[in-house]
């Protein structure tokens, strides 16, 4: 296996990771940034006010995009699985 081939399966592995994570991080975004304007505009300061709006979206998110997670997560395997001999080189 030459560094060529660790290079290209690193990068396939931190964009699969990136590419798993982002659909949650931007609902995470999105809920904290409307909370936060939520709690600035009523002057509530309330620092767990943030924890149950984000859990559950996060939740509805994995909910909605979770098969989509997993089938990028299989074909990354099934491409590392495929390609195992030539990375035993």
């Amino acid at each position: 296996m030459t560094i060529d081939d660790v290079t290209a399966v690193a990068e396939t592995a931190i964009f699969t990771i990136i590419k798993c994570a982002a659909p949650l991080l931007l609902v995470s975004l999105c809920v904290g940034l409307i909370v936060s304007i939520f709690q600035t505009v009523t002057s509530i300061q309330e620092q767990t006010l943030t924890f149950v709006p984000k859990v559950l979206a996060i939740f509805i998110a994995l909910i909605l995009m979770g098969h989509w997670i997993m089938n990028n997560m299989v074909e990354y395997m099934t491409d590392l699985w495929t390609n195992f001999t030539v990375y035993l080189r």
